[in-house]
């Protein structure tokens, strides 16, 4: 059960316009003239600039995606052993298999799945997956030839009926700076399953980023650290019908979902009994504004100035996001506990606070007017 206690209203949020981009979410840049594999057809990028989403569910054959699969094991038993070791769990559950171990974790320390989130280890799997040729080839005919990782990336442990792990309605630019509304952030969605209504797929609100706005937010959700798009802000801010504009989008193994940041989109709870495996990664041109400046850089993956490019995964790396999350939040100890299962960032600034929680906590007295850049837009 989450803490309540007082809101906390950002400074000018009733005053402050929403900043304006639609020709950003909307307009597809000079498409490719040369063919590559992987690209889209034209219906399918005109269906991401106007719907705001396309789902392309043959983009990988499973072969292709069983080294990220064996990548994340890898992680789920070297979480096992360490919280063994540190004393925190008596069973490893060694025996148990990618779609039910960690949930075996989690009961007996409540709170493994978010520890494992926030661990931010690209495995060779996980890197090689994100500088796919062929996802490239797609973010070419999004954002141009000139392509960077973005900081925000997302090994997401949907374990069956975990509120911590059921995102709700958002968009994604409510999680970065004002000053990136004018930045086209493609993700990938990319499921380690078949994914479905029972199982927690996404949905999405189709139309809904053709404003080019962020709508107002609140924060934060039950006893999480996700912020919340209210529905009348869908259908009175970015002018949707939720009667007619929602999507489920029932992802299969294999398949992309492709989203910009613009547009409202959810996780469905996860109410099988296993786990929802997926990845969300997401790109962006490198010298555009990421909303995360001061936290983590992009990494730059695809350049037509520099051929020769390829990503420096170690420097990349070596930057821990979720740590300076915290440590801009107040929350130095969280930052250097391993096991530490609360996760802060500087939204909680940007976003009226209706529900603290342990989450919030750290920024309680929070001076929001010292750190401008996460105002409300």
């Amino acid at each position: 059960m989450a803490d309540t206690g007082p809101t906390d209203t950002p400074q000018g949020k009733e005053a402050a316009p929403h900043a304006c981009c639609p020709e950003v979410y909307t307009k597809p840049p000079p498409q490719p003239t040369e063919k590559k594999p992987g690209q889209l057809s034209q219906e399918q990028v005109r269906q991401y600039f106007d719907e705001g989403y396309v789902l392309v569910k043959d983009f990988f054959k499973p072969d292709e995606l069983q080294p990220v699969r064996d990548a994340v094991e890898d992680l789920v038993d070297e979480l096992a052993q360490r919280m063994h070791k540190a004393g925190k769990i008596t069973d490893t559950h060694q025996d148990a298999g990618l779609f039910s171990r960690l949930t075996l974790l989690n009961n007996d320390f409540p709170g493994a799945a978010v520890v494992l989130h926030k661990k931010g280890t690209l495995p060779q799997a996980f890197r090689d997956l994100w500088s796919n040729e062929r996802l490239l080839n797609v973010m070419e005919q999004f954002i141009g030839p000139e392509i960077a990782g973005h900081p925000i990336w997302n090994l997401r442990t949907k374990t069956p009926r975990n509120e911590e792990v059921t995102v709700p309605w958002h968009q994604d630019n409510a999680y970065l700076s004002v000053h990136s509304i004018g930045t086209l952030q493609p993700t990938a969605w990319i499921p380690l399953l078949d994914t479905n209504k029972d199982n927690g797929c996404m949905q999405v609100v189709k139309g809904g980023h053709r404003k080019g706005i962020t709508a107002s937010h609140v924060c934060c959700v039950g006893g999480t650290w996700y912020v919340e798009l209210p529905e009348d802000e869908i259908q009175n801010t970015l002018g949707c019908d939720l009667k007619n504009d929602i999507v489920t989008c029932e992802v299969p193994y294999g398949g992309v979902l492709f989203l910009n940041n613009a547009i409202p989109h959810r996780s469905l709870e996860n109410n099988t009994d296993k786990i929802r495996w997926s990845l969300d990664l997401r790109w962006q041109h490198p010298d555009k504004p990421c909303g995360f400046e001061g936290i983590k850089d992009v990494i730059p993956m695809r350049s037509a100035k520099n051929p020769d490019l390829k990503p420096d995964w170690e420097k990349f790396e070596s930057v821990d996001r979720t740590g300076n999350q915290q440590r801009q939040m107040n929350n130095e100890a969280g930052a250097e506990d391993e096991f530490d299962t609360t996760i802060q960032g500087p939204w909680m600034l940007r976003w009226e606070i209706v529900n603290h929680n342990k989450h919030t906590r750290s920024i309680l007295g929070e001076d929001r007017s010292k750190n401008p850049n996460w105002t409300k837009a």
